[in-house]
């Protein structure tokens, strides 16, 4: 746990690294950049589909999901090589899109 006295070692080592001159700045380009990252997370929640596609266009575009031949596991259809087993894995057939 940071107790008060780590702080305080904390701040004097970066006011003797960055100067007095340095601390304003830093910290006002700290507090832009937090900004910038909140407006981008709140962004992020608040758009949503225009128009929901309806359910037999949804499955007709989802591919196939693959399996690894040796272990079963679930694949991912760019992926070449199984990540549980390490084994290669066959491409789609031709007729799959990815």
């Amino acid at each position: 746990m940071l107790g008060t006295q780590d702080l305080l070692i904390g701040l004097a080592i970066v006011f003797f690294l960055f100067g007095a001159k340095r601390l304003p700045e830093l910290a006002g380009s700290l507090g832009k950049s937090m900004k910038e990252f909140k407006k981008a997370v709140e962004g992020a929640h608040a758009e949503e589909p225009a128009e929901p596609k309806p359910a037999g266009e949804i499955q007709a575009a989802a591919p196939a999901p693959r399996a690894c031949v040796s272990c079963q596991a679930v694949l991912e259809p760019d992926w070449r090589h199984c990540p549980r087993c390490g084994s290669a894995v066959p491409p789609p057939p031709a007729g799959a899109s990815s």
